[in-house]
């Protein structure tokens, strides 16, 4: 057995239920996470809100610990209700001009699409360049050059598992003085990422996937600089100076990242986000980006001594938690459905199956899901 699951079964019996890998889905929760929960339902069944000031301690633990997976100050980081929501901060918080330009990939998620084409009506122009060939970040360096408003990206593409380098990203569009914007859902929990080093203005990602939290609740960061760039168009109780204090008669709009919360806070998903991302950082990130690395590397190599074509870039492959591959002529859907009857819990994206293991999953689950997609794909 791993030295993660030798030390971690306790903490994830989904792997003696099921095969999972399917992280860049919806992840299990851990059982620290069951427990937190558990402990707040029962605090509130038995004494109501009595404890709600040690409920905010949490929640300003889960914004510090955020803070620390990506090396940004609590300060510059929001708890919000999802990614899209964070994204449609931004772009309905920038003041456009006709004729601006965004760009993105063309194998992002819809939510980093929908939104940035939802601006046409401000006359905001969309260019999506492709990720293609062996350099993917080349045709996104020629778009930065030509000086668009903003680039926004997915640190690893979903359906494939292609990952850029946002570093170099991140200095061509601080060279241009374009605004840099990064969908961290894929990155966030699985691999270490610092906003300092991407020079990123905004980032943001859900809890559920491979921070191992519940849905409803993900951050969105932003560099303190930009901070007052950005017009809310959302107001409540919770963004305002001394919220809490309602005796005051006048208002003015957080100093921090906290302006992006207009309202209640979502204190029982907060719980579970809390000791999910406690048993990240305490397990290390640099060991758990060494696993969930090492793992996906593995999974591609398994799945190619068993003669299945890997729709994974080749300069992506082991560099993310995500491994997709081709189904040998059956339809993707199908495949998939014959797959999460044996077990093997993962998706069809991408032209194929995606399998995205996390650290904690055993290296033996992983040669039964192969052996098991062999059968399926009659490879």
């Amino acid at each position: 057995m791993d030295q993660f699951n030798s030390a971690l079964e306790q903490e994830f019996p989904v792997n003696e239920q099921c095969i999972y890998l399917n992280h860049a889905a919806v992840a299990p929760w851990p059982t620290s996470a069951k427990k937190a929960v558990a402990r707040f339902a029962e605090e509130n069944v038995a004494k109501g809100a009595s404890d709600y000031p040690h409920w905010l301690e949490v929640e300003s633990e889960l914004r510090a610990n955020i803070a620390q997976l990506i090396h940004a100050t609590p300060d510059s980081v929001a708890l919000v209700k999802n990614t899209s929501e964070a994204l449609s901060f931004v772009a309905y918080g920038i003041d456009w001009q006709s004729g601006d330009t965004v760009v993105i990939s063309d194998e992002e998620f819809p939510s980093n699409s929908i939104v940035w084409e939802s601006l046409n009506d401000q006359g905001v122009n969309v260019r999506k360049v492709s990720l293609a060939g062996d350099e993917p970040e080349a045709e996104l360096l020629k778009a930065i050059s030509e000086q668009p408003r903003l680039v926004s990206i997915s640190a690893v593409q979903y359906a494939t598992g292609t990952r850029v380098d946002l570093e170099k990203i991140g200095q061509a569009c601080q060279n241009s003085g374009t605004l840099f914007c990064v969908d961290a859902i894929q990155a966030v929990g699985a691999l270490e990422f610092d906003v300092r080093k991407i020079q990123c203005d905004f980032a943001m990602a859900d809890g559920h996937k491979w921070l191992l939290g519940p849905e409803g609740l993900g951050f969105f960061y932003v560099r303190p600089e930009k901070m007052n760039d950005l017009s809310l168009n959302e107001y409540g109780w919770h963004m305002i100076k001394h919220a809490g204090d309602y005796s005051q008669t006048t208002w003015e709009v957080a100093d921090t990242a906290m302006r992006f919360e207009c309202g209640s806070p979502n204190l029982l998903a907060a719980h579970a986000l809390h000791a999910s991302t406690n048993l990240l950082l305490k397990t290390g990130m640099a060991e758990v980006e060494m696993a969930v690395l090492a793992k996906s590397a593995y999974l591609g190599t398994l799945l190619a001594d068993a003669g299945a074509e890997i729709i994974t870039p080749a300069h992506s492959r082991g560099r993310s938690g995500i491994i997709t591959f081709g189904t040998n002529g059956k339809q993707p859907r199908l495949a998939w459905q014959s797959l999460m009857e044996k077990g093997v819990i993962c998706m069809h994206r991408g032209g194929g199956i995606r399998f995205s293991a996390h650290f904690h999953t055993p290296d033996e689950r992983l040669r039964e899901a192969v052996s098991l997609a062999a059968e399926v794909c009659q490879w």
